[in-house]
């Protein structure tokens, strides 16, 4: 594959490419125009199919949407059969942008391998959530109304990671958002997911402008809004800075409110009235827009100073205080939705890092596990009422608890330096998966303050340090396989240095603490902390004040009894005569 500025031409071995043909077109033109021509209808046949499903279950009323059913499962067959399409010409030619359709300002796809992973994540999932919801509403009467509104969700979604210009990937970005709160509405009747749908309504249209802004901002400083031709003027430094930094912190922005970032998160605890399958695509899909976003323009993103700083520090702190608000919630949706804002902090904060196939890597793990947990939340449930780990008894020793966190410490750098990951070449890898293998200080924890066995440390200290293998593992194969999408491992510069060794600092007393919390149970302010932590320190109540969503709220009215009396007898005017 050859590239003319914004223009690639597909070559095939030199002993089966002639020159010329007669009409003075060479052979391999046309088959780079049939190639395209094949990616426009194959990889758009996916999202079309979707918004036909959606358009045909606008017709369709009452329990029965037969049509509507077999057409979602035409549609995840078609999804593979796109996936597998869209891996091979990956595979063939690489990075391959389509024709575009509709002139200058018109929509066109594009294939690498950021959107073959995401593209293939989101066939999956469909599947697995179609096939649920098939069966979740059997016999409502608007069964096929909500099977057609997943669909355009899902059309969407592919729509946003298949994008190859400005035009096609913000259109894509404000579909998911309308669609996703047509599922939100659904039940009019239920009124706190109305007031959670129209605060994720409002966050929506703040990152719709911040979205808007940098492409326009991109597109002033290329002149095209090509995503090809934008990452090749960052890549030849031809981009001014002003305008680089500029877009890089409105992306940041705009990444922040997609993806329920600190202090927007409120309307994700608050949505749970919606029907599970809706939580599972919201959790496991939706959310991902904004680590896709980060990565998507990662090359815009490298180099600049600010974007990256603002992530880092709200992505962190998200991570940190929805981590540490999710062990305190008592119920389980409500503890999920703790659980990916913080999973989605730390996967931007590894963008932010510069470490973007560990954002991946992590974000694709995320949606299959989240996708199971609301999928399978009541069969959870249940197994957690019948089940109870057996925890041994702890001596309370805050020497063992610091040994336990610098043995984690300790089997992290080792495996990385067996690994070939230098601290001064690559620090930000090294703290990413330090951040990972502080998790497994709660393994180290319980085993090292207690009378257990060496026995009993040593398959601890295994499991560890194959955690740990596996993590820099996957993350050299994700970052071979995104290949020229993500910039090239460096080191970082000052400012980044001093923000995430602060930030492994903050993470590691975070950890200590919570490690030290059965031991801290009958002192009044860690009862106090833990009550706060459990409201969300009321970050909602304030967000509520500022959109006026207390204003949506209905005065509970409680109906009073009428006491019917008798037209023959006078109406009782004392409690006497009430009596008699």
């Amino acid at each position: 594959m050859k590239t003319y500025g914004n223009h690639r031409t597909l070559l095939l071995p030199k002993e089966r490419l002639p020159l010329k043909e007669s009409n003075n077109t060479t052979l391999s033109q046309k088959i780079n125009g049939m190639n395209e021509s094949i990616l426009s209808l194959w990889v758009l046949s996916s999202p079309l199919l979707l918004i036909l499903i959606s358009l045909y279950s606008r017709t369709q009323s009452g329990a029965s949407c037969l049509g509507i059913k077999q057409g979602l499962r035409l549609a995840s067959g078609v999804n593979f059969l796109t996936a597998t399409l869209g891996g091979f010409l990956v595979w063939q030619f690489g990075t391959v942008d389509s024709l575009r359709l509709g002139g200058s300002l018109g929509l066109e796809i594009r294939l690498d391998t950021l959107s073959l992973l995401m593209f293939s994540m989101i066939a999956v999932l469909s599947w697995v959530i179609f096939r649920f919801s098939i069966g979740y509403l059997e016999g409502d009467n608007r069964h096929g109304l909500f099977l057609g509104r997943m669909a355009l969700t899902v059309a969407s979604v592919q729509l946003l990671v298949l994008a190859g210009n400005a035009t096609l990937l913000w259109l894509a970005w404000v579909g998911t958002s309308l669609a996703l709160h047509r599922l939100l509405v659904f039940y009019p009747g239920r009124h706190k997911a109305q007031m959670a749908a129209r605060k994720k309504f409002i966050m929506a249209r703040f990152g719709d402008l911040f979205l808007g802004g940098a492409l326009l901002l991109l597109y002033v400083g290329t002149g095209t809004d090509q995503l090809s031709g934008i990452f090749a003027a960052a890549t030849s430094g031809t981009l001014a800075g002003g305008i680089q930094e500029g877009a890089a912190l409105l992306l940041v922005l705009a990444a922040i409110f997609k993806s329920a970032q600190f202090p927007t998160h409120s309307w994700l605890v608050e949505v749970m009235e919606t029907p599970t399958p809706v939580s599972a695509l919201l959790h496991a899909g939706l959310l991902n827009a904004g680590p896709f976003l980060i990565t998507r323009f990662a090359i815009v993103m490298d180099g600049t100073t600010v974007g990256p700083a603002f992530l880092i520090v709200v992505s962190a702190f998200t991570a940190l205080f929805a981590s540490a608000a999710f062990l305190t919630q008592p119920s389980v949706k409500t503890a999920l939705g703790y659980s990916s804002a913080a999973h989605m902090g730390f996967s931007l904060l590894s963008a932010g890092l510069g470490v973007y196939a560990a954002a991946m890597l992590h974000m694709v793990a995320h949606s299959f596990y989240k996708a199971h947990s609301f999928l399978s939340s009541g069969s959870v449930i249940d197994q957690v009422r019948t089940q109870r780990v057996a925890m041994p008894k702890r001596m309370k020793s805050p020497v063992r608890i610091a040994a336990s966190l610098f043995l984690s410490f300790a089997i992290c750098w080792g495996i990385a330096m067996l690994l070939g990951v230098s601290p001064l070449e690559n620090p930000a890898l090294l703290v990413v998966g330090t951040l990972v293998m502080l998790g497994l200080t709660q393994l180290f924890a319980p085993v090292m303050d207690s009378r257990r066995s060496g026995r009993a440390l040593a398959i601890a200290m295994g499991l560890s340090a194959a955690v740990a293998t596996s993590f820099f593992v996957l993350e050299g194969t994700m970052h071979r396989y995104l290949g020229t999408q993500v910039p090239a491992h460096a080191s970082a510069p000052g400012w980044m240095q001093v923000l995430m060794y602060t930030v492994l600092v903050v993470f590691s007393v975070a950890i200590l603490l919570q490690v030290l919390a059965p031991t801290a149970k009958a002192y009044p302010f860690w009862h106090r902390m833990g009550i706060h932590l459990r409201n969300g320190f009321y970050a909602n109540s304030v967000l509520d004040s500022w959109l006026g969503t207390f204003r949506m709220e209905q005065p509970l009215t409680v109906p009073q009894p009428k006491l019917a009396t008798p037209p023959s007898q006078p109406t009782p005017s004392t409690p006497e005569e009430v009596a008699v």
